[in-house]
């Protein structure tokens, strides 16, 4: 590779750790978990605006099917509400681990969203990860609810992460994302305020949690977004892909070295989770023979 290129990709892993520092956040806010995502997604819409109106790009809002685009929002407000509540009720481990499975649901549900076959081996895969969650189901029965809602979570994200590959083609990358922020934080003002959790309370937050939630936010949202699209300009489809699978390794150990004791699991939920993780670079890999490229 070249110099430029290994910055790169050294810069990629850097945001893919920022990513997986998302759950850790997620664990330290004591924000309920709708409240949290409302504050990220609002938080993380006016990072993104300011960044398009001093790039002079606000304009590129008006591309694409917007109402389309809103919908994906909501969608993503979902995935986020449902991720940060199986933190919550389980741990980052557990969620995390679960959430690997997020890549499977993309390959099943793939030829839903567009023209291509389903593979053979994409099910046999499958299987083999339903097996690795099996495992982590058995042996962490106690966090049957947080797996529960880290599969929907992980649900919601594969019919997201399609939605926007098909939307990518007609409005730009920045323009979708700040009009998914937006709505995803229009649509739980809504559902916050019907519910009644709009109330003197909902306002009072600890000077630590703000701090977190703007790292959350503009960091781990706004920023690591703008940054990695533009490396997706200059690396290969398979090094970006292969490099965000590890997410969720580097959020378990992240996890493990903040939270100690209380994220270290049963071997049965190791075993399940390596299970998870290893078919997900076995999909990555299999993909790229395709294309054969690497770097």
């Amino acid at each position: 590779m070249t110099k430029n290129k290994v910055a790169d990709f050294v810069l990629l892993h850097a945001i893919v750790l920022i990513y997986g520092f998302t759950g850790i956040l997620g664990k330290i806010i004591t924000l309920p978990s709708d409240a949290l995502t409302w504050w990220r997604m609002l938080l993380a819409s006016i990072a993104l605006v300011a960044y398009m109106l001093a790039k002079g790009i606000f304009r590129q809002l008006r591309e694409g099917p917007t109402w389309t685009i809103a919908f994906v929002g909501v969608i993503i407000a979902g995935h986020w509400i449902t991720f940060f509540e199986a933190i919550k009720l389980s741990n980052v481990s557990v969620a995390l681990a679960t959430m690997s499975s997020t890549a499977l649901f993309v390959a099943v549900l793939s030829p839903l969203f567009g023209k291509r076959k389903f593979e053979s081996y994409e099910m046999i895969l499958g299987l083999i990860a339903i097996g690795g969650l099996v495992l982590i189901f058995g042996f962490e029965t106690e966090y049957w609810l947080g797996i529960t809602l880290a599969l929907v979570s992980s649900f919601l994200a594969a019919i997201f992460t399609l939605a926007n590959a098909e939307l990518i083609k007609k409005a730009t990358a920045t323009a979708i994302t700040t009009t998914e922020m937006m709505a995803g934080a229009g649509a739980l003002t809504v559902y916050l305020a019907v519910t009644g959790k709009i109330d003197g309370s909902f306002w009072e937050i600890s000077s630590s949690d703000l701090f977190y939630l703007m790292l959350l936010a503009i960091v781990a949202t706004a920023f690591a977004f703008v940054v990695s699209v533009e490396i997706m300009k200059r690396l290969s489809p398979f090094t970006v892909v292969i490099t965000i699978n590890l997410e969720p390794v580097y959020s378990i150990i992240l996890a493990l070295i903040i939270f100690g004791s209380s994220e270290e699991m049963s071997m049965g939920f190791y075993a399940g989770a390596v299970i998870i993780v290893a078919t997900i670079f076995a999909n990555a890999y299999l993909k790229s023979r395709k294309g054969r490229e690497i770097f």
